[in-house]
């Protein structure tokens, strides 16, 4: 199976130079967040494929026009041809809105998250890294968050895709980290991923 992931930042090459051939197998497209509703209603209608988002910190518009024909997994877990998917949105708070949470309220959201799942998933969706994996301690609104750790010690996703952290913020930012047999995909811009 291949999964088209996007996050943060239109892709010229896939919005401007669109040739459907080069994404004739993707079977799902998931966000990681702050794109525009427009941009992810493109996927979905040239694609044909289902598209599942989670929250970014930018994506207030989303409260009045969210993506037409894509579907919200922020606080949900779905199934998809065989794999559990589960997402969670926003960022850290740094300066107020409504996709940013404290410490304190990601934690009480991923104990509902975990409460949902009620078992193992096989895909964890968040716009935020985790905190000292992915994240940029540099900046106070890229801090990823430690509640993550609980989703891992729990749900034991295989992988998880989250944004945020652009590969232009940081030289030491990377694509893919490995932690403790989980594959940690950072979205930017967009990335192919085969199961």
């Amino acid at each position: 199976m291949k999964i088209l992931v996007v996050s943060d930042i239109e892709s010229n090459y896939i919005w401007d130079f669109f040739d459907k051939s080069n994404f004739k197998d993707i079977e799902c497209v998931i966000s990681c967040g702050d794109l525009k509703a427009s941009y992810l209603s493109f996927l979905v209608t040239m694609l044909a494929v289902p598209v599942f988002y989670v929250h970014g910190n930018h994506d207030k518009q989303y409260l009045h026009t969210p993506p037409e024909g894509c579907d919200c997994i922020d606080e949900k877990v779905i199934q998809f041809r065989g794999l559990r998917i589960a997402g969670l949105g926003g960022s850290i708070e740094y300066k107020g809105g409504p996709f940013q949470y404290s410490e304190e309220k990601m934690y009480k959201r991923t104990k509902k998250l975990i409460r949902t799942a009620r078992k193992p998933i096989d895909i964890f969706v968040s716009h935020s890294p985790t905190y000292e994996l992915g994240d940029n301690p540099s900046s106070q609104c890229h801090v990823g968050f430690k509640s993550f750790y609980q989703i891992y010690n729990t749900l034991k996703p295989k992988i998880h895709l989250y944004g945020h952290n652009h590969f232009t913020y940081s030289s030491h930012a990377k694509r893919i980290i490995e932690y403790n047999n989980i594959q940690l995909i950072n979205g930017y811009n967009y990335y192919i991923l085969e199961i």
